[in-house]
């Protein structure tokens, strides 16, 4: 991309309080016509200076890319909800604007409102990345519903005859979604099912959670392509509940479930559902922390000659030894892959295992059993218990966190409603 088609002021640490503050920072912008990205991230602005700022994006109709991270540094709560709503108003007018980064702002419950509203009505959006936001689980059930309804206005205009592309990539991570917000999660990934690229990492979701999103949501996205889940909590329950799903996912490039308590038998039975040859893309899988043993790393390395493109497979912090049979078989067929590959991508974190220097004893107590026996029957009561607390968790949040329905809302919705793009 030509460098008159980025405006950036990225890392600047500058302070823009006002109109006056701003203006000269944005000179440049005001004046390019031919914009397509612009990239804030790395400073703090006040609502006089995102008023003027958003004054100008408004402006600009070829932007495809708004880079807005950590913008809010330092802001009192009372000043991020104006703020942002002058900013994502702006941006709703433009209709080539497919891009958004929010990352490394403060958008709790108190101050998602303009976020939501946003999400819930900018049709042109394929690529949302979120991170580090403070969401919580009820302002996590929130942003989830505003995209389900973008996914039914999505689906209004493609009835009308336009061209409207899908929702491709969530970047969802470090925001405390629990198992509390999955219900929303998973009916919203359900109702967008071109979805390709979804990372929800160390969002503290339990087994009963990740059941619920994979079985009744990200089942659904026949396109993904990557999927890292990692820093949650998966245990046998969430394991088998990957192992149901994952031959699904036939274009599956990418999987990260590293950290995740997968245990023994949950090794065994992602390995058995690898070796059913569905997943042919697969490229990189990862799966350290996990108390995988033995019999899961024999189950992964009898999977390769059914996973062809996979070169990558990071197994360090698991409970086996360095030179387990598995292990040595694993490692010789990537080496392989590697040397055929013809010098591409040489560096070891594309190619092959993962250094192993945080192995752990393999424990007497989980020997990979009882996958296809009694355990069955108790895997059935565990994910009718898990579907009943999903559905508490979120009708608890229904009743205990209501909307604010002040003035500010009020006048950002109707704001919405008059640019919201036809």
């Amino acid at each position: 991309m030509a460098s008159n088609k980025i405006f950036s002021l990225e890392g600047k640490g500058l302070k823009l309080d006002t109109a006056q503050d701003i203006e000269p920072h944005i000179k440049a912008l005001k004046e390019n016509s031919d914009v397509e990205e612009v990239r804030l991230l790395g400073n703090t602005l006040g609502i006089g200076a995102s008023k003027a700022l958003a004054k100008i994006l408004e402006t600009k109709k070829k932007l495809q890319i708004a880079n807005l991270a950590d913008i809010f540094t330092a802001r009192l709560l009372s000043e991020i909800p104006p703020a942002l709503s002058h900013l994502l108003t702006s941006l709703l007018t433009l209709p080539n604007l497919h891009t958004i980064n929010l990352s490394d702002n403060a958008f709790g419950l108190n101050t998602q409102a303009p976020l939501v509203a946003f999400l819930s009505s900018h049709i042109p959006l394929r690529h949302l990345i979120l991170n580090n936001n403070g969401l919580g689980p009820a302002a996590g059930v929130l942003i989830a519903d505003a995209l389900t309804e973008l996914a039914a206005k999505k689906e209004a205009a493609r009835r009308e005859g336009k061209d409207v592309a899908s929702l491709e990539t969530v970047i969802c991570g470090r925001n405390r979604l629990e198992n509390g917000s999955m219900g929303a999660w998973a009916k919203a990934y359900a109702a967008h099912r071109g979805v390709r690229e979804v990372k929800m990492v160390q969002n503290g979701i339990r087994q009963e959670g990740i059941t619920h999103l994979l079985k009744e949501g990200l089942s659904h996205a026949s396109q993904l392509r990557v999927l890292d889940l990692q820093d949650n909590t998966f245990t046998a329950l969430g394991a088998r509940a990957l192992s149901d799903v994952v031959g699904g996912w036939t274009q599956l490039q990418e999987l990260g479930v590293g950290d995740c308590l997968l245990s023994g038998r949950g090794g065994v039975m992602l390995g058995k559902a690898l070796q059913e040859g569905k997943n042919a893309k697969l490229e990189v899988l990862r799966l350290q922390f996990n108390d995988i043993n033995s019999k899961g790393v024999k189950g992964l390395a009898d999977a390769h000659e059914k996973l062809p493109a996979l070169r990558r497979v990071e197994l360090n912090g698991n409970r086996f030894s360095e030179d387990d049979e598995g292990v040595e078989k694993l490692r010789e067929a990537l080496d392989a892959r590697k040397e055929q590959a013809d010098g591409v991508g040489e560096d070891d974190e594309y190619w092959g295992l993962d250094e192993l220097d945080e192995l752990e004893d393999e424990s007497d107590e989980e020997e990979g059993e009882g996958v296809e026996s009694g355990e069955e029957e108790e895997g059935v009561e565990i994910e009718e218990k898990a579907a009943r607390e999903i559905a508490a968790a979120r009708q608890a949040e229904e009743e205990n966190v209501p909307l604010e329905n002040d003035k500010g809302v009020d006048e950002l919705a109707a704001a919405l409603k008059k640019t919201e793009i036809k």
